[in-house]
């Protein structure tokens, strides 16, 4: 006899929807947990389960996410594309903040935060301009390019894994991210991500996982 096929029921999901890294409350008076009922509960779930309706008969099904990201924008799979970004996006973007955020980089991020930037407070100013400067809905990110830190701004799913850059931290510029909170205030939002919310160890994290030669 043959194994019988699995039903779709038993296949693994490609996307999944992953634990926030802390309570909804946890990131209170800054971002609120009304906000991530709408934001996590909704928004990010909707693109999970989009990306595993989309993904079927690609040939990407099981990939690792970020593969998946890359080898979608080469075959111009556009909605699989957009969605499998905006998982990847999310994900990282809750990453990006923790509970009694802001304050100074460890290091080493702080010593290539002062070396690309001038000094940290430079960044916090560059940062924020590029958030404001991101015309309709975007990605304000830290990233990391051949050594260098570098602060990029993508509009809509965009992400910088395409370029071969390594995202380190990210803030969500779609007004749905903030407008419960902050209402039109984009400036406002930003301002209190880099000095209230960001997480920079785990950037901090992600700068020493860097593959390759060290930055």
């Amino acid at each position: 006899m043959t194994n019988p096929q699995p039903k779709p029921a038993d296949v693994k999901p490609t996307f999944t929807l992953p634990p926030l890294p802390w309570p909804k409350k946890a990131l209170e008076p800054h971002y609120s947990e009304n906000t991530l009922n709408y934001h996590y509960d909704k928004h990010h779930k909707a693109y999970v389960d989009k990306g595993n309706e989309l993904i079927v008969g690609t040939g990407l099904e099981g990939k690792p996410l970020e593969e998946v990201i890359i080898e979608a924008k080469k075959k111009n799979l556009g909605p699989l594309f957009n969605n499998a970004a905006q998982v990847y996006n999310h994900n990282l973007f809750w990453e990006s903040m923790t509970p009694n955020g802001g304050g100074t980089p460890p290091q080493p991020l702080l010593d290539k935060i002062n070396e690309s930037f001038g000094s940290f407070d430079k960044f916090k100013e560059q940062f924020v301009a590029a958030g404001i400067g991101q015309f309709g809905s975007g990605w304000v990110w830290l990233v990391e390019s051949k050594g260098k830190l570098e602060i990029v701004k993508t509009g809509n799913a965009e992400t910088p894994l395409t370029d071969g850059k390594t995202p380190l931290l990210v803030c969500d510029v779609w007004e749905h991210a903030y407008y419960l909170d902050y209402q039109n205030r984009r400036a406002d939002f930003l301002k209190t991500f880099v000095d209230k919310l960001a997480n920079y160890g785990g950037a901090a994290a992600k700068l020493k996982n860097i593959k390759g030669p060290k930055p």
